[in-house]
């Protein structure tokens, strides 16, 4: 989540402005032009299981287009949106930068841009001939691509991510986001440095480039969301669906240069309450459910090679991330009463579905509109057996 105060955060429910404005540079984000925005038509998406994490939509006011003005080649766009406090200054929140992808200008004077994450002019940003990367640092070898695409665009890199580990060299045709990211060769091997980390990579709402952890159950709680008076749930919408589930993961590294293969290293649900128990070791056990009579489980599994794994511990690692990541059932949540401009895809909330029973979800997706007091969000969580 982004930082936000305890006061402001107490405050949301509560009968508060929410102010918003756009600024737009065609520079690089060198310097940046202010412009207003028509009323209602700025609409945010941030989505973490989407190539683009945030996207938009808007009319800007008072701006001309052409090679001096917001054009869909060299324009970026931030969004903000503030929470005002009664007799207090607004506290901004950045709520994206962009690239524009169309414009077009209405007869009311005002311009419809439709917005992409920054992401997209690193995935333009293709290799003009095939090359070599590494070996190297992580650290050195993403910062540099990112900073080859993306000239002064700083990179972050969250806790949870060995930024220090040691990368083999990857050969690599054009695409600097599959290098970056997770892409594959002609093999179907995975040649991404990050997913590599066992991590993700992203452009946050800062427009700030950043490497951070697979998001788990067991990450800290950054916001409580209950009922009633007060509250910033009015009513979840539950849906569930096994779409993307595995239970089991084997992960290897092969580099194809001839060298051992590290792996398969193995994670799978290993917890008997949980509805997509593996069992107690699917891997050098496989007949145990039979034996013991655990007639409810059933194993999903799936395999993931990269050529930029090369120990036994980093094989481990992404394993685990993988089933985390893979490891829950989607859950739809309409948060209907507050609108949380720090809120964060990735986040882990605790959110109270049933009159004192709280469920902690991570957020896969959200979407709200600039000075709307509601935001939508689509979650991810584990169900349990019923006892």
């Amino acid at each position: 989540m982004l930082p936000i105060s305890a006061h402001v955060l107490a405050a949301l429910p509560q009968a508060v402005g929410r102010p918003y404005w756009a600024e737009w540079s065609n520079n690089g984000g060198s310097t940046w032009t202010r412009c207003s925005l028509a009323t209602g038509s700025a609409s945010v998406s941030a989505d973490r299981t989407a190539d683009v994490r945030y996207t938009a939509g808007a009319e800007l006011v008072g701006v001309a287009g052409g090679r001096n003005g917001v054009n869909a080649i060299s324009t970026n766009v931030r969004l903000w949106q503030g929470v005002q406090l009664p007799r207090t200054d607004p506290v901004w929140f950045p709520a994206g930068r962009y690239t524009v992808a169309r414009t077009r200008m209405n007869r009311s004077g005002t311009m419809a841009v439709e917005l992409d994450g920054i992401e997209d002019e690193l995935r333009a940003a293709s290799f003009p001939t095939a090359r070599t990367v590494g070996p190297g640092l992580a650290r050195d070898l993403v910062e540099g691509l990112v900073g080859e695409a993306l000239p002064g665009i700083p990179v972050a890199w969250r806790s949870g991510v060995n930024a220090d580990l040691q990368v083999p060299q990857i050969a690599a045709t054009e695409d600097r986001w599959m290098v970056l990211s997770g892409g594959s060769d002609s093999t179907g091997t995975d040649t991404g440095i990050v997913s590599a980390l066992a991590g993700e990579i992203w452009v946050d709402a800062r427009g700030i480039v950043t490497v951070g952890p697979v998001p788990t159950l067991d990450d800290p709680v950054v916001w409580t969301i209950r009922r009633g008076q007060g509250g910033a749930l009015v009513e979840p919408a539950a849906e569930q669906t096994a779409e993307g589930l595995a239970n089991v993961w084997a992960v290897t590294g092969d580099g194809g240069d001839g060298a051992p293969a590290v792996g398969p290293a193995f994670a799978w649900d290993n917890d008997p309450n949980s509805v997509t128990y593996a069992g107690p070791d699917p891997i050098t056990d496989p007949g145990a459910p039979q034996r013991l009579g655990l007639y409810g489980v059933r194993l999903r599994v799936q395999r993931h090679a990269s050529a930029v794994i090369t120990t036994p511990n980093q094989a481990s690692d992404v394993a685990a991330a993988k089933l985390a990541d893979s490891l829950g059932v989607r859950a739809s949540l309409t948060l209907t009463a507050v609108c949380n401009p720090a809120l964060e895809p990735g986040d882990l909330v605790s959110v109270e579905t049933e009159p004192d029973v709280f469920e902690q979800h991570i957020i896969d997706s959200l979407s709200y509109t600039l000075g709307a007091a509601s935001m939508s969000c689509s979650t991810r969580t584990t169900t349990r057996r019923l006892t």
